[in-house]
């Protein structure tokens, strides 16, 4: 399947394979009353956040605005208001899925809904054609932006960063990024291609009460460029995207984190602030609020309450410099094992074998997906993806 595209494996199009390629069913449609969209699978994220702010409303999405909705809501989807709004397959209200039989059926709370459930966090059971989502009322201009540290402050920013998001309040939306700064004319000379810390936020409350909210971290430092302020919440989408362009090289990883003592900030600043290639990053996503209020069983989703998701991408432009990449990420994310919860977010990893994507969801989830598979796809028909086959 070849939606808007969130693959970073390549799996959509596959050898020997035949590709179903749904990238041009954009349509969109609003219900600014009902606070409903109806979404085909080929939208961007980018696309659905401007129509949804046309009426003020938003829905959880991708962090990247070129992210496609189906990849990122099939595997229950991570986003800068998940904390205030849930993820993205928490507001999912309906699929409109296609099975490999040729049936065509709707999963919903009221329809299939144990296809429904699995289609949550696990969807490799058919092909999903549109999405139905409930909307939120945000922006259009909302507090958000970047605040910059050069490297050599990252052990200190880490630890306070830990600290100030455990008290945070739900409107809050954070991620702390080691990032390579670009050439740009915001940046001081200093730190142009230089290793830094960046900590993106967006806040979904009033512009006087996110102020209020981030003082003690803008103040802390303070930092080497402070880009917070009042913007577009389609600007907020977008901060990543210069860092993510589409057609070079890319491995990623991933894992939640039970906890991040002191020996664990260590270990990850004293390998994150060295990386092999500027366009590398590691992003370091503080969980809690809405999302984690979900109960476990209300989707397939495994993991909900960490207080971490960590996010390793290794992205780089000559194919010749691939191994040397690859070998980075799979030690910095070696390093960092002893305080993971062993359960990791599938939309942030390639391949790395049927074992993680059992471990992801656990033995009690992933036994019920397999059940789900037999029934909805019994041949494993849909099987180029985190594949889940059917049990017995």
């Amino acid at each position: 399947m070849r939606a808007g595209g969130h693959g970073v494996s390549g799996a959509a199009v596959a050898d020997d394979a035949v590709c179903c390629d749904l990238r041009g069913m954009k349509e969109i449609t609003i219900d600014p009353v009902a606070r409903t969209a109806r979404v085909e699978a080929g939208v961007l994220w980018g696309e659905l956040d401007a129509a949804t702010q046309e009426h003020g409303l938003v829905v959880t999405g991708g962090r990247v605005s070129s992210t496609g909705v189906a990849g990122l809501a099939l595997g229950s989807g991570s986003g800068w208001i998940e904390r205030s709004f849930g993820f993205t397959c928490d507001n999912m209200i309906a699929a409109e899925v296609v099975t490999g039989d040729g049936r065509q059926v709707i999963a919903s709370e009221r329809e299939n809904p144990g296809l429904f459930w699995g289609l949550r966090g696990g969807g490799n059971f058919g092909i999903v054609t549109a999405f139905h989502f409930r909307l939120h009322p945000l922006g259009p201009i909302v507090l958000g932006g970047m605040l910059v540290y050069p490297a050599a402050m990252a052990g200190d920013v880490v630890r306070y960063y830990r600290d100030f998001m455990a008290t945070a309040p739900d409107a809050l939306g954070t991620g702390l990024a080691f990032l390579t700064a670009p050439p740009a004319d915001f940046v001081p000379e200093p730190l142009r291609g230089h290793p830094v810390v960046g900590i993106i936020c967006c806040y979904t409350g009033s512009i006087e009460a996110g102020e209020a909210a981030l003082r003690p971290l803008r103040e802390f430092g303070p930092p080497g460029i402070d880009l917070i302020k009042p913007m577009p919440y389609v600007e907020v989408q977008k901060l990543l995207d210069d860092g993510n362009p589409s057609g070079i090289q890319n491995y990623w990883s991933a894992d939640f984190l039970a906890e991040l003592p002191d020996e664990a900030v260590d270990t990850l600043v004293a390998h994150a602030t060295k990386p092999v290639s500027p366009l590398t990053q590691i992003v370091l996503v503080a969980g809690g609020g809405a999302a984690a209020r979900v109960p476990s069983s209300a989707s397939a989703l495994g993991e909900r309450t960490a207080p971490w998701n960590i996010h390793y991408l290794s992205l780089w432009t000559d194919p010749a410099d691939a191994e040397l990449n690859i070998a980075y990420t799979k030690n910095i994310s070696a390093l960092m094992k002893p305080w993971t919860t062993g359960r990791v977010y599938l939309n942030y990893i390639g391949d790395e074998g049927p074992g993680r994507i059992a471990a992801a969801f656990g033995p009690e989830k992933y036994a019920r997906l397999t059940a789900l598979k037999k029934v909805w796809d019994p041949t494993n028909l849909f099987r180029h993806n985190q594949n889940i086959p059917p049990g017995d």
